[in-house]
């Protein structure tokens, strides 16, 4: 209104400029008002010079270029005999831009908002921005059932001609959905239509996917996804008529009206292609998911045409354009659907070009490409080379486009986007147990060591119970064929009974190398063979342990010296859509160590993992991981007419944040047997409460990861956070389980039964730092036995799942 008002008295001016006088020639021209606007400036915007003739049209075309520099808020035009007098008045600076009262708008949201619309600081004041500003948010909370939203630019004058602008915004509550009606379903009921919307009235609160508060862009959707319903169901002519939605008069309330015309079901009589099929008509006919006779289903047309795009893709046709064309017949009831395909141009990879990896040297990302230069796009080589350098875990995301090479139609360069995640790793960790306190941990790990690629490991760890120094490398494409070559050399001391297990210390060092090999984009080999030294001392003498001393022939000895020698394989599969926090696919691995004939100790032991996530929803927000370790190894062969076992020393635990939340490290499994006159007790065998491990164990996690609570877009993909329940069960296959009184006889059971298992659920909250992924969690035992070591909350560096 107010720019109306002015307008109105400029062109008023202008009136009574022409009414007072004739046309006249401009001896000199005068501009009052100026202050931040230089002269020069604006003289240049008016289309009149010295020694031209001014007319009433004139006067206006001077007016109308002063208005458009949007620098004036009021132009007058007068004449003091042949000198042209311009009279403005300037619009006010920006000096300042505030908010008050968004709380559904985030500040970034509405700054971005503003600079497109030129309201920025030490711009000009356009008062019909603002309006239009204005106007913009209120459909916003309009569009999200928010009513009684008002949204004013407040201006407050400043000397010099400048002002302070800000936003009030009083967002009220949104309105909700009392009353959702449908009008015209005759096939399905209110009831099976109202279970497809997201949108709802009387949400339960277990529905977390559902909304009573009306919102205009969910609507749209529940629209949709009705339309998706009826076509499923081969309702092909069907359609929402109307959509009704009424306001109460508080604008508290919404009632939805939808008017629906279902049409007729059809069944699919012939499917049929067409067009540029480029040989492989066969192929697509392979795809076709309907026989004759069955009911139209629109999911099915349009997993048909993605499958026709995706082989057109794969054979360098990188735009092409598929579309069904239903021919009806309406007194059977039946569709003939055309498959019209249009091919276009073969499309070639001109580049490949990497952005974000400022680190990260370009010859590892283009090492993983699939996708060639000089060769025709192929949409799958492209997704495949996308998953490998997710699958690094060097970056939190990797973004691939396409870009058409100018002056050409057929091609086209290729720029992967990435951004660098932290691949190096503080490992230090931090935990409070009931009874094992405080403990602390420290190491280092580079897995792209310089942007090489290459991982290398430095680890000087040292705690109450271990000393550990260790130096490991390994070059992933140790050739042209991706062999990868690693090794690793250690040293390390330590104490049994600080780590909550049975008292005794192992002094080790030793040295391994391996080999690795791809069999294919997701299956990984690697061999290796390794030496180990180990010294026990302190020996222990409980029953299990015992038992391996003599199976060795060294019972007699005061402390162990022992030489192994070990081949080992493992297999890799993944199929994680990415590297850092993923929402798909499995990553399983199976180990098998053997240590060779003529080592001191003969054994084998074999492990596999397996994690397995299942996204919930389409964006992934929410996402079930299932992790799984299934453990076992034994001893093999004879020594000395004695049957080889399981080094104790080699033993599986369970308990901590990498296996079982809620239990100390390792505190959790079989206990410690002694037998006869050993552990001061002459008469009866004694079971203590030291954790002595078992030679086989099984874990499970079942995780639901959630979005972050009060966590803004930009930093979901650093930080994780999740809800768990964790079991695990370690047991003894060796052990020989008898009814008898033992002293510590609560702590005493069938070490030997998988059935004896611990649970905990709890959750976690994980973020990639700069110094390394941090993960806290808390965590409560749901099933624990007598002497378990219980550990409400953990803190690491250096771990993620």
């Amino acid at each position: 209104m107010a720019i109306k008002q002015l307008l109105f008295t400029s062109l008023l001016a202008t009136s009574l400029t022409v009414n007072g006088a004739e046309s006249f020639v401009v001896q000199d021209i005068k501009i009052e008002g100026l202050q931040r606007v230089a002269l020069g400036a604006a003289l240049l915007k008016i289309p009149v010079r010295v020694g031209d003739t001014v007319g009433s049209q004139d006067v206006s075309e001077i007016i109308r270029a002063l208005y458009s520099s949007s620098n004036y808020e009021n132009v007058e035009v007068l004449r003091d005999g042949n000198v042209l007098v311009v009279r403005v008045q300037e619009r006010p600076t920006i000096a300042s831009i505030s908010f008050s009262g968004n709380k559904a708008i985030q500040e970034e949201q509405l700054q971005q908002n503003l600079d497109a619309s030129g309201v920025r600081v030490g711009e000009a004041l356009d008062r019909t921005a603002l309006s239009n500003i204005e106007k913009g948010l209120e459909d916003f909370y309009y569009s999200v059932g928010k009513y009684n939203a008002t949204v004013k630019a407040v201006v407050t004058p400043l000397p010099r001609n400048r002002s302070d602008l800000k936003f009030v915004f009083t967002e009220g509550v949104s309105a909700k959905i009392q009353q959702i009606n449908f009008i015209g379903n005759k096939v399905y009921s209110d009831a099976e239509l109202l279970s497809r919307f997201n949108l709802n009235v009387d949400v339960a609160w277990w529905n977390f996917l559902a909304d009573d508060k009306y919102q205009k862009q969910v609507l749209a959707g529940d629209i949709e996804a009705l339309t998706s319903y009826y076509l499923d169901r081969g309702y092909l002519k069907f359609k929402v008529d109307s959509t009704q939605v009424a306001i109460s008069p508080d604008k508290k309330g919404v009632y939805i009206t939808l008017g629906l015309d279902e049409g007729e079901q059809y069944t699919v009589n012939d499917v049929q292609f067409r067009g540029e099929l480029i040989g492989k008509e066969e192929e697509f006919k392979n795809m076709n998911p309907f026989e004759k006779g069955d009911v139209y289903n629109g999911s099915s047309v349009t997993g048909l045409e993605e499958g026709v795009k995706r082989v057109l893709g794969e054979a360098g046709y990188a735009y092409p354009n598929v579309r069904t064309i239903p021919e009806f017949d309406d007194e059977k009831k039946e569709v003939n659907l055309v498959v019209s395909v249009e091919a276009g141009s073969r499309i070639y990879v001109r580049d490949i070009r990497y952005t974000g990896n400022n680190l990260t040297k370009d010859e590892v990302l283009r090492r993983e490409m699939r996708q060639m230069e000089g060769s025709w796009l192929n949409s799958k080589a492209i997704e495949t080379s996308k998953a490998r350098l997710n699958r690094l875990g060097f970056f939190e995301t990797v973004d691939v486009q396409t870009v058409r090479v100018p002056g050409t139609d057929d091609q086209v360069d290729l720029v992967y986007n990435v951004k660098e995640a932290n691949s190096g790793s503080i490992n230090f960790g931090v935990g409070y147990g009931t009874e094992s306190g405080v403990s602390f941990q420290v190491g280092l790990q580079q897995d792209n060591f310089l942007g090489s690629g290459d991982r290398v490991g430095v680890s000087a760890m040292m705690n109450d119970y271990q000393k550990n120094v260790s130096f490991d490398y390994r070059d992933p494409y140790w050739n042209l064929d991706g062999v990868s070559l690693g090794g690793k050399v250690f040293y390390n001391e330590f104490e049994a009974s600080e780590a909550g297990i049975i008292d005794y210390t192992n002094t080790s060092y030793g040295t391994s190398l391996t080999w690795g090999f791809p069999f294919d984009e997701l299956n990984f080999f690697e061999f290796g063979v390794g030496y180990t030294h180990n010294t026990i001392g302190n020996v222990p003498e409980y029953v299990q342990a015992d038992k391996f001393v003599r199976s060795i022939g060294q019972e007699d000895e005061d402390e162990l010296n022992i030489n192994d020698f070990d081949v080992s394989i493992t297999w890799t599969r993944n199929n994680l859509n990415r590297g850092y926090f993923p929402t798909a696919g499995n990553h399983q691995r199976a180990s098998y160590k053997i240590t060779v004939p003529g080592s001191d100790a003969q054994y084998f032991k074999a492990q596999y993992d397996v994690r397995q996530y299942v996204p919930l929803t389409k964006k992934h927000e929410f996402t079930l991981l299932m992790r799984g370790r299934l453990g076992y190894g034994n001893g093999y062969g004879q020594t000395d007419g004695n049957d080889n076992l399981f080094p104790f020393y080699e033993n599986y635990y369970a308990g901590g944040f990498t296996s079982l939340r809620g239990f100390g490290s390792n505190s959790v499994g079989p206990r410690a047997v002694y037998e006869g006159s050993t552990f001061n007790n002459p008469t009866h065998e004694s079971v203590t409460d030291d954790s002595v491990g078992g030679n086989a164990v099984a874990l499970a996690s079942l995780e639901l990861i959630v979005p972050t609570p009060f966590a803004s877009d930009e930093v979901r993909s650093q930080i994780r956070t999740s809800l768990f329940m964790d079991a695990a069960s370690v047991w003894d296959t060796e052990f020989d389980y008898r009814e008898q009184d033992l002293i510590g006889n609560d702590l005493y059971y069938d070490y030997s039964d998988p059935t004896n298992f611990r649970a905990s659920y709890g959750a976690a909250l994980q973020w990639i730092s700069p110094m390394g992924p941090l993960v806290f969690s808390v965590a409560k035992p749901i099933k624990s036995y007598e002497g378990d070591d219980e550990e409400f909350f953990t803190f690491t560096i250096g771990r993620t799942f």
